[in-house]
């Protein structure tokens, strides 16, 4: 819903279950038989929506008389009524133009201009693909839909300098990190995670989703395989050196997976970002309350809380992202070795603009304890190395592993936060946030 437009979601929902003694109720999407969501009345007129895997919840409010007019009437569907939305869209959500130094009213003017009643389905799809492409940002997309059901993805934006890995990239690089590991890598999650051992006693995980683990399943199954991969990982933790977190070949997925693995890798509470989201449209300056998430260390299994080393890449995207930055609160600080992340944290929006194309866009920002965020360059690493280049690739070469395991063989891991504070004051924020106790312990302790 816009200002000047209200269309149907792009998802729907159906009760799982009787509602809970609190009132909530869980929703499964359409043809499942699990639910991935539920609702929670907070009194009369607000509740809070809370998807499974998230980081954060959304807080609901009723809107006074019920929905407005252009809700109970169908939306037109001819080009520049279609624009018009998509442009509204952006406007009312976005939350970099600034940021980027892009001047929406300024391009929408002129892409507007180009509408006539003959312009055709395909000569608008390059309109709005036009309009999407200067913002450079991987969770802005555009998609239309197909003659026999469902979506085809259009477009879909990436940082310059930036572009998604190859299945030939993805295999190279398996075979040169295979080539420094001391066994083959054993995998989980339908091969989108892997655990091994490096020389010197460091242990080894490889990350290249945050979803995907299971076929098809509710949130906990996927957790659970995750839990699989850690529990290898971490069989033995005062027997680790190190630990190499691999993010580079990430594709993103669920935020609170990230901070399930960043709570096997802590003994103390810290806070990990804040999210806020627009909640003006006419004013891109204003935001929700800032809330929270934190990690806690995890119960009754092993964690481990000596240095870690974390490889990041410009193909390490989303969730990847949001992971790097909760870890960089963590103490004692993983080094990050590698290159900028992609640059991209908040959940997408999925927004119908007519009956043919679908927009997405973020309209949230992931804050340090400085109120910054990384939206756009991404988060630098303290090292930077080649990753996975054709030059690399060709004499089976992995530059970041390598020296992830000098630093880690050498106990030179000590690096700044990415926010560049000391991490006191994380800590401190997080035992206020939760009630929590912060204590300290010797790195590799964890219950056994």
């Amino acid at each position: 819903m816009t200002r000047i437009s209200c269309t149907p979601g792009f998802y729907s929902g159906t009760q799982v279950g009787a509602p809970g003694r609190d009132g909530t109720v869980r929703y499964g999407q359409a043809g499942k038989a699990y639910a991935s969501s539920s609702v929670t009345p907070r009194g009369h007129d607000r509740a809070v929506y809370k998807e499974d895997g998230a980081a954060s919840a959304r807080d609901l409010t009723r809107l006074p008389g019920g929905l407005p007019a252009q809700c109970r009437q169908p939306a037109p569907q001819d080009a520049l009524a279609t624009f018009d939305r998509f442009w509204a869209t952006f406007e009312e959500n976005y939350p970099f133009f600034a940021a980027k130094g892009i001047d929406w009213h300024a391009k929408g003017a002129q892409a507007r201009a180009g509408i006539t009643p003959q312009t055709s389905p395909d000569d608008l799809q390059k309109i709005l693909v036009g309009l999407l492409e200067p913002l450079g940002d991987a969770h802005t997309a555009l998609g239309r839909k197909r003659p026999g059901g469902g979506y085809d993805g259009v477009f879909g934006g990436r940082r310059p300098g930036t572009a998604e890995p190859t299945d030939e990239v993805r295999e190279q690089a398996a075979r040169a990190v295979a080539a420094q590991l001391l066994g083959p890598e054993q995998p989980f999650g339908r091969g989108l995670l892997g655990v091994g051992e490096l020389p010197g006693g460091i242990g080894y995980l490889r990350v290249s989703a945050f979803d995907g683990y299971v076929a098809d399943g509710p949130y906990q199954d996927h957790a659970a395989e995750l839990d699989k991969a850690l529990d290898l990982l971490l069989a033995h933790p005062g027997r680790l050196n190190g630990v190499v977190v691999d993010l580079r070949l990430n594709g993103g997925g669920s935020d609170e997976l990230g901070l399930r693995i960043a709570s096997r890798l802590t003994d103390r509470p810290f806070l990990a970002y804040r999210k806020v989201a627009r909640n003006d449209p006419a004013d891109p300056s204003r935001f929700t309350r800032p809330q929270p998430s934190v990690v806690r260390p995890a119960v009754g299994t092993t964690r481990y809380t000596g240095p870690v080393a974390l490889l990041t890449a410009g193909s390490t995207v989303s969730a990847g992202e949001t992971f790097t930055q909760a870890m960089a609160e963590r103490r004692p600080a993983p080094v990050r070795i590698g290159e900028n992340t992609q640059g991209v944290f908040s959940d997408i929006m999925f927004k119908p603009v007519s009956a043919d194309f679908v927009a997405v866009l973020p309209n949230e920002k992931f804050l340090t304890r400085s109120g910054s965020t990384f939206d756009g360059p991404g988060i630098p690493p303290n090292v930077r190395t080649p990753v996975f280049t054709p030059e690399e690739l060709s004499q089976g070469r992995d530059s970041a592993l390598t020296e992830a395991r000098r630093l880690l063989a050498a106990g030179s891991t000590g690096a700044a936060d990415a926010d560049g504070a000391d991490g006191a004051d994380g800590a401190a924020e997080a035992a206020g946030a939760t009630g929590a106790a912060v204590s300290t312990a010797a790195a590799g302790a964890g219950p056994r």
